[in-house]
């Protein structure tokens, strides 16, 4: 297991600049492509990841690559360790946010269930010196209900606006970073300004829950727990970072792997581990009952606005969704219909390879849909290579993400919209749904940057 470190990436992307540079031409990529779509099944040899065609160096820049080396195991051992030398005064209060796709690959780790895993998990974050743990499904729900109402509004200025439909969505940083980098304008504009569920729990950590615990955010070290390495690249954006301050929404994403493989380095059984429950952002005493949202194992943004759009923009009630799948599982869609009229569809699109197909489909202007679920990861976000890669590495382990994605689903489902936390936050953090506080904290922008992009990545 390991910290992420350049060198390793650049060896990943070796073979990624060998398959970009055979592509001489957008029309040779395009014809490629559209062989491929008749065809209907891509050729399993030499994968094309999108985690390691955003690594190398022509999209990193040195800045980064070394803001991104230091989020590793060491640097949360450096904090531990400074803290017990030093004054109390100087002493930092280290927080860890949990996602809720981390937790099934503890679960299947440990031979628990999830909850069982989630006590176990605090108690070792704890006996570590980590203050509090939370459970980060909270901020999942804030950007769920942003995404929801951002999308009703693109839908109705549909007519004035040729950017507003399709909406992408952004919980994924592998797909933004690639849109920026490599995309540009072409699909920027379309993507849903919700902040992610990992800088929604940056700035809740930071703005909110450092206030209730009477600290100053540059006191909170702030560690995400996530299941893929692109959210390391996610933390260090400048928009989440407060210069004022000197401080960062998320100092430092470890993976699940990562934290699994301190546990062995330290050869911690999970046996003589204590099982403590997960703190409240709120700060109320008592274990919450650990839950999930609607969807495949990603948070299900597809399903959550599927509906919500569906009451919202035409009085209809859909209880089930039924998934259509088009070329294979990671590219399905979903359609709303009435008296024989299609009124909605959308479409999940997960990997690299069906990313690219839709960017062929938009540049040839044949999007049917209103929104697309887009993830760098086939399969979704419980495989993200942070967790799902085998002992080998440079693979997906498929049984181990299989025995996730039934962990995950044996959780109990609820809305967003009935969480009484949420309302809460809104009300006292954020000073309601529609405030300037809920757009400046719960929403960013997106923006091309293709001038920095690399010759062997003009797709």
């Amino acid at each position: 297991m390991s910290e992420v470190n350049v060198p390793k990436r650049k060896e990943k992307c070796e073979n990624c600049t060998k398959q970009c540079n055979k592509k001489q031409s957008e029309d040779g990529a395009d014809s490629h492509l559209e062989k491929e779509e008749v065809n209907g099944q891509f050729p399993e040899e030499s994968p094309l990841l999108l985690s390691s065609c955003l690594s190398c160096d022509g999209c990193l820049s040195e800045e980064e690559s070394l803001k991104i080396s230091q989020q590793n195991l060491e640097e949360l051992e450096r904090v531990l360790a400074l803290n017990k030398k030093c004054d109390v005064s100087k002493r930092r209060v280290l927080v860890a946010s949990v996602c809720p796709q981390s937790l099934p690959f503890f679960a299947v780790k440990f031979g628990l269930d999830i909850t069982e895993a989630a006590h176990k998990l605090c108690g070792f974050l704890k006996s570590l010196g980590v203050h509090f743990v939370l459970d980060s499904t909270l901020a999942a729900g804030f950007s769920i209900l942003e995404s929801q109402k951002e999308f009703v509004q693109r839908f109705r200025r549909r007519n004035q606006d040729s950017t507003a439909l399709p909406m992408f969505t952004s919980s994924c940083p592998g797909w933004i970073r690639y849109s920026e980098r490599v995309l540009g304008s072409l699909v920027t504009p379309h993507i849903c300004t919700a902040r992610s569920p990992q800088q929604i729990m940056g700035c809740l950590v930071k703005d909110f829950f450092s206030k209730q615990q009477k600290l100053s955010p540059e006191k909170v070290f702030h560690v995400l727990v996530a299941p893929c390495f692109d959210k390391k690249l996610e933390a260090v954006r400048e928009e989440f970072y407060n210069g004022l301050l000197e401080s960062r929404d998320v100092d430092c994403v470890l993976t699940s792997g990562e934290i699994y493989h301190l546990m062995e380095q330290r050869k911690v059984s999970v046996e003589e581990l204590d099982s403590l429950p997960l703190d409240h952002v709120l700060g109320e005493a008592g274990d919450a009952a650990l839950l999930r949202h609607e969807g495949r194992g990603s948070e299900g943004f597809l399903e959550h606005i599927f509906k919500h759009a569906a009451k919202e923009l035409f009085g209809l009630e859909v209880q089930e969704i039924t998934y259509k799948s088009l070329r294979n599982r990671d590219f399905q869609e979903v359609t709303l219909e009435r008296d024989g009229e299609t009124l909605l569809q959308f479409a999940a699109v997960y990997g690299f390879r069906n990313i690219q197909t839709l960017v062929h489909r938009m540049r040839k202007g044949r999007v049917p849909y209103q929104l697309v679920e887009v993830l760098s990861c086939p399969r979704g976000c419980l495989s993200g290579r942070g967790q799902a890669e085998s002992d080998g590495g440079g693979r997906v382990d498929k049984a181990l993400v299989q025995q996730m994605e039934d962990a995950y689903s044996s959780l109990p489902v609820r809305l967003p919209e009935l969480n009484p936390v949420l309302q809460t936050l809104y009300r006292d953090w954020l000073q309601g749904h529609d405030s300037t506080h809920t757009h400046t904290l719960l929403h960013t922008h997106y923006s091309s940057q293709t001038h920095t992009q690399p010759p062997h990545m003009q797709w």
